[in-house]
């Protein structure tokens, strides 16, 4: 297990996916990890699969359609059993086979792209689930480790020309872009690996929401390497 897993009071562990979904986030603690050492052979479903767009969703249709070796036939069962278990506490998971995501390029001095570090928001009670079969896998950090753009001077700045209404509706603005979702990590920031295999639950902002969101990003892509990604 490694060992920033343990060291991180961001972290909670757990051994089982019913502990997964019902242990309590608090305090620091706003990402659960069900850390698994995964057989099977993900890499041959990845070559299987036809890229369609940059991200493209593979149904579960698709997935069982595939001709696979033994150890593929074992990595296709555990991303069935995986949706399966996510299915019967109400989730919708998907399946994603990603080349890459849009990059955000409509601004110079602030990203709000998924590769920005940045939080999940919901209007109803909710957490992210993820898992990286194959691929690079994302990152996380602390709250306290990094800060939000929108309080970074120079950028705050930047937006209120932009903002074109009263000052009033400003932080409005902000909200209704997603600029406050996005945050910037600090200089001697330790981000954390989410390693391939395990089964992710992170906070989300929502109303009921007892800790902070969990801050995370996508990574940048290994050159020539596609990603497979479970995440609802």
């Amino acid at each position: 297990m490694s060992p920033t897993f343990f060291d991180n009071p961001q972290i909670g562990m757990v051994s089982s996916f019913p502990e997964l979904v019902t242990k309590n986030f608090i305090g620091e603690m706003n990402a659960l990890c069900w850390f698994r050492n995964l057989e099977g052979d993900f890499e041959a479903i990845v070559k299987k699969l036809q890229l369609k767009e940059n991200v493209t969703e593979v149904s579960l249709k698709d997935l069982l359609a595939l001709n696979l070796s033994e150890r593929g036939e074992v990595a296709r069962n555990i991303i069935l059993n995986d949706f399966k278990l996510l299915f019967d506490i109400g989730a919708s998971p998907t399946l994603n086979l990603l080349k890459c995501y849009e990059r955000d390029e409509d601004f110079d001095f602030i990203s709000t792209d998924v590769y920005s570090f940045h939080v999940d928001r919901s209007p109803i009670a909710t957490d992210t689930f993820l898992c990286t079969y194959y691929g690079a896998p994302s990152d996380i950090i602390p709250n306290n480790q990094a800060t939000q753009k929108i309080l970074i001077p120079e950028i705050r700045n930047k937006l209120e020309d932009l903002h074109k209404g009263s000052s009033e509706d400003f932080e409005s603005f902000l909200i209704d872009n997603y600029f406050d979702l996005h945050y910037q990590a600090n200089p001697q920031a330790n981000a954390t690996n989410l390693g391939l295999g395990h089964l992710w639950r992170l906070a989300v902002d929502h109303p009921k929401q007892k800790v902070l969101p969990c801050i995370h990003r996508a990574p940048k892509e290994n050159e020539g390497e596609y990603r497979l990604l479970l995440i609802c």
